[in-house]
């Protein structure tokens, strides 16, 4: 998003109207490529993996066509794992670690005996939930909507929506949802002041963690499922530790590591089933303990160590 939006579009104090968001949405610019960097990552994986094309957002369908990849040899006796990432489409490792774990890991026989995760789970991979999002690295939709808040019925985002109709579409339960998403200096520098100018509602700055956290369900939190994963993590990069104040982000800690939200009240991605674990990760990409590769390595060890938890309790889940 454009910085010192609170200067430049509005007026002080008043919420944007129509016309205000489309100033903004005129003020964006592309800055990478979709179609190079998540398109042909997907058709490459086509050989193991079903591709679905479940929509297109309507600024231009052509140039953003909505993906999922899903096993290829779907059972109904096996557990359903849901994977989301580039929900904003600025945090770049939820995208690129979502690809990654189907390059390397989800068909890959641990120590050439072991049964690979798509042979233990059926999988459905949405890399990259909003791609115009992606290309501007924007939080926001082309409407000035966070689809990460819109998850909800009749949903204004399309990225959002286009999403709920496809999960539905599967008729699966569900038991694991991982949304991949990170924490950026730009949620202080950019996001707020421009929710502040958007809303006309002062927004706080917080402490940017330095490193990787959860955001667990209030309501339903999974305290050892959400350990599980910061341990594996850890083995790859540094935990957030709290602030001062015994918080991440203005939250108070539930554990080392872990937070948690009122995912569907919010709308979250994360509130999108009714899985009986979810979580949603945070990685700090302009840590300086980290670069890009730690933190697509990060979000591939967060979904193996979600999996694994999975695996190591199954007879007790299936209880």
């Amino acid at each position: 998003m454009t910085n010192n939006l609170e200067n430049s579009i509005g007026t002080f104090g008043k919420k944007w109207n129509q016309a205000e968001k489309l100033k903004w949405f005129e003020q964006q610019t592309i800055k990478r490529s979709y179609q190079n960097e998540v398109i042909s990552k997907i058709i490459q994986l086509s050989a193991n993996f079903d591709i679905v094309e479940y929509g297109a957002l309507p600024v231009d369908e052509k140039r953003y066509p909505l993906f999922a990849l899903k096993s290829k040899h779907w059972r109904s006796d096996k557990k359903t794992v849901l994977v989301t990432g580039g929900v904003h489409g600025y945090e770049t490792s939820g995208v690129q670690g979502a690809l990654r774990f189907l390059e390397n890991e989800a068909l890959t026989k641990a120590n050439n005996h072991n049964p690979t995760y798509g042979e233990l789970f059926n999988l459905i991979v949405v890399p990259c939930v909003s791609p115009w999002g992606y290309e501007t690295i924007n939080r926001w939709n082309p409407k000035a909507i966070d689809p990460n808040r819109s998850f909800y019925a009749n949903s204004s985002a399309e990225e959002s929506a286009n999403l709920m109709t496809f999960i539905s579409s599967i008729n699966t339960e569900i038991i694991v949802h991982i949304d991949l998403h990170e924490t950026t200096d730009t949620d202080n520098t950019v996001f707020r002041p421009a929710l502040s100018a958007r809303d006309a509602i002062e927004q706080k700055n917080w402490n940017i963690p330095d490193g990787f956290y959860l955001v667990g369900d209030t309501l339903n939190p999974q305290e050892h499922f959400q350990r599980a994963i910061i341990k594996a993590v850890e083995k790859v990069t540094h935990i957030a530790p709290a602030d001062e104040s015994g918080k991440l982000i203005g939250v108070p800690l539930a554990q080392f590591g872990v937070i948690n939200y009122a995912a569907k009240a919010l709308g979250l991605c994360s509130g999108l089933t009714d899985a009986k674990f979810v979580t949603t990760t945070e990685v700090y990409p302009d840590s300086p303990k980290s670069d890009a590769e730690n933190c697509i390595l990060a979000q591939v060890a967060a979904i193996k160590g979600a999996l694994d938890f999975i695996i190591s309790n199954a007879n007790h889940i299936a209880q």
